[in-house]
């Protein structure tokens, strides 16, 4: 059975998965308000961090939790849902800003709106790939590279906007944001629908199996894995480490990307000033999140062309040459080049993931499985921003030293581990 839809409708699902990524790409923003909290409420970086590290650790709980529940309540409901619960984070850390309560923040930012996180960014990725089987990795990436962009909005025009106007009242702040928000998020969910039954784009047919390979179709029912043995398989195993080792080398940047660039020029500028180093940390927040962005349309789309192992080992090996290249580099401008390449295949390895997910175990289990690898990047949300926090505040001196070996690392294991998974077994 052959459905065809409208292709104008399937791009419009799209573009509406595009906007709603590109608000909850906003908290990658988060290291411009780092010092700003800090210095308004006298909390560590540690404790500051902490906010950032629950919100993407609830993501990937939220997002593993939503995969599976999603084929049952559907794109729309679990995306308005996402949209609530995230939008409703800014409000409740409005209130402990004003109540200067650290755990109600952690609770409200963190908790609740990194569950509105998980739940509004795996609807628009799994949707978008039921409607674009003809281009999985293209469109995903596509899709995905709008979370990318949330920053430069966030960090270039809605927190400096918002600053000024209110005279860097951080209640203020987050209360306009939460409200924003609302009007951005809900009306983008509304949009997300699953193609009907025996969908086919136009003038598509699905490719044909390799020689001497049965399709699955034929398989006895026995014979075909479910969500539970996948996620339980080594193969899954090793796709989760290879994405959990990217993830936390490149989020130890996003969560202190800004604080870093700004003692850099301190360091090496002596004229440079705290007001004009902080806007030069919002520009490198910006630009990055631009690489974060183009990486994940970038990537995606090479994956299609040269596998998602071949990307992978691309993205791990180029990363870990260049976490190296930091030991040597003391100009700000070539610190914020590096920092963009990071971003770039940061990006690139969630631009990959989803098509990765898809060829390796199938549609049917794309919202379940796809959902659960994202619990790598809760843990890394843990431990990247977490280290770089307790490297700053115990050791200053050497926490930069300390960041680059301990990313060079991580990503080297990630590199050597693609070379387990070898080619899939049909």
């Amino acid at each position: 059975m052959n459905v065809s839809a409208k292709p104008v409708k399937r791009w419009i699902i799209a573009g509406m998965g595009t906007v709603l990524q590109l608000c909850l790409g906003t908290v990658y923003a988060w290291s411009y308000f780092q010092k700003p909290v800090m210095a308004a409420f006298g909390w560590t970086n540690s404790q500051t961090a902490w906010t950032f590290s629950l919100a993407i650790c609830f993501l990937g709980l939220a997002a593993a939790w939503g995969g599976q529940k999603l084929p049952k309540i559907g794109p729309r409901k679990l995306a308005l849902a996402g949209g609530t619960l995230f939008a409703s984070g800014y409000l409740i850390a409005a209130f402990a800003l004003h109540l200067k309560n650290l755990p109600l923040l952690w609770a409200g930012y963190g908790v609740i709106g990194g569950a509105g996180l998980g739940l509004g960014y795996v609807t628009p990725v799994a949707t978008a790939a039921k409607w674009f089987p003809d281009r999985k990795g293209l469109v995903t990436g596509m899709v995905i590279m709008g979370f990318g962009f949330g920053a430069l909005a966030m960090s270039k025009l809605i927190a400096p906007v918002l600053m000024a106007a209110t005279g860097g009242n951080l209640v203020t702040v987050f209360l306009s944001i939460g409200v924003l928000m609302f009007a951005l998020t809900l009306p983008a969910a509304a949009f997300m629908e699953n193609p009907p039954a025996g969908y086919s784009p136009p003038g598509w047919k699905p490719p044909a199996p390799a020689a001497g390979v049965t399709p699955a179709i034929r398989k006895k029912p026995a014979e075909v894995p479910d969500a539970k043995e996948i996620i339980l398989s080594r193969r899954f195993l090793l796709m989760w480490m290879i994405f959990f080792m990217n993830i936390a080398a490149g989020i130890m940047f996003i969560g202190f990307q800004s604080p870093m660039v700004q003692d850099l020029l301190l360091k090496n500028a002596p004229a440079m000033n705290a007001i004009k180093a902080a806007a030069a940390g919002a520009t490198l927040i910006a630009l990055s999140s631009v690489f974060n962005g183009l990486g994940r349309f970038l990537w995606g789309g090479v994956s299609d062309r040269i596998g998602q192992i071949g990307t992978f080992r691309l993205i791990l090996g180029t990363q870990f040459l260049v976490f190296i290249a930091f030991n040597f580099v003391s100009a700000p401008l070539a610190f914020s080049l590096l920092v963009c390449y990071v971003l770039l295949c940061y990006g690139g390895g969630f631009g990959a993931m989803p098509a990765f997910v898809l060829d390796e175990f199938g549609a049917a289990h794309m919202p379940v499985v796809y959902g659960t690898i994202l619990t790598a990047w809760s843990a890394a949300g843990i431990a990247g921003p977490q280290i770089v926090a307790a490297l700053k505040d115990r050791m200053p001196m050497y926490a930069a030293t300390a960041t680059f070996a301990i990313g060079a690392a991580l990503l080297a294991s990630g590199f050597a581990l693609t070379f387990l998974l070898g080619r899939k077994k049909e």
